[in-house]
């Protein structure tokens, strides 16, 4: 028997001993299907890694700005719910002009009651129009505020607890601010002067 030598089977290509083992080739095709069947997730794609984190910022931009749009509103709303109380130069104004209209139509002659009904009446009806409809404001908006997070996409955060503290202010400021005007056009508050004969 003639033994192959060490040197014979290296040149040849062949382990010495046992069966012959894959080439170098058959290694990397085996390397390739185990990638493929289980590394398939493992593939990173940067557009598709680009996308998502393009997605996800442009989520947090519009949270965060519907976040600051409520919280403006709030203060919106408390603003208007004070000067609904303590007036605006708007309804100044009104009732400047409804002054200015009264002494007009009384200018030729009236009587007593006619003036006070054309000169002060008017004017203080004007005024309790302009801040009810100030109040008015202040509910709706306090109001949008405080629904809003029920409509739509749920928020990743819930709302800011100041931005309904002050989103309920501006609502009970309109709220009171309402009554007031209702009260003030009615002549509920104080009634317009009587002329008295002689």
């Amino acid at each position: 028997m003639n033994p192959t030598t060490p040197e014979a089977a290296v040149a040849d290509g062949e382990q010495t001993t046992g069966t012959p083992g894959p080439t170098t080739a058959e290694k990397t095709e085996h390397q390739d299907q185990d990638q493929d069947e289980t590394g398939r997730g493992a593939v990173t794609d940067p557009d598709a890694f680009e996308a998502e984190d393009a997605e996800d910022g442009t989520d947090a931009d519009e949270e965060s700005s519907g976040r600051l749009a409520a919280a403006s509103a709030a203060v919106v709303s408390a603003g208007l719910g004070v000067v609904a109380l303590t007036g605006a130069w708007s309804g100044r104004i009104a009732a400047e002009r409804e002054t200015l209209i009264g002494q007009i139509k009384t200018s030729s002659g009236g009587s007593a009651a006619q003036q006070i009904n054309e000169i002060y009446g008017d004017a203080w009806h004007a005024t309790a129009l302009v801040n009810g409809l100030f109040g008015l404001l202040a509910l709706l908006v306090g109001c949008y505020v405080l629904v809003r997070p029920a409509f739509g996409a749920p928020a990743r955060q819930p709302q800011a607890g100041w931005v309904r503290a002050v989103a309920r202010g501006g609502i009970a400021l309109g709220a009171l601010g309402v009554l007031i005007s209702v009260a003030m056009y009615f002549d509920l508050i104080v009634a317009l002067p009587t002329a008295t004969a002689g």
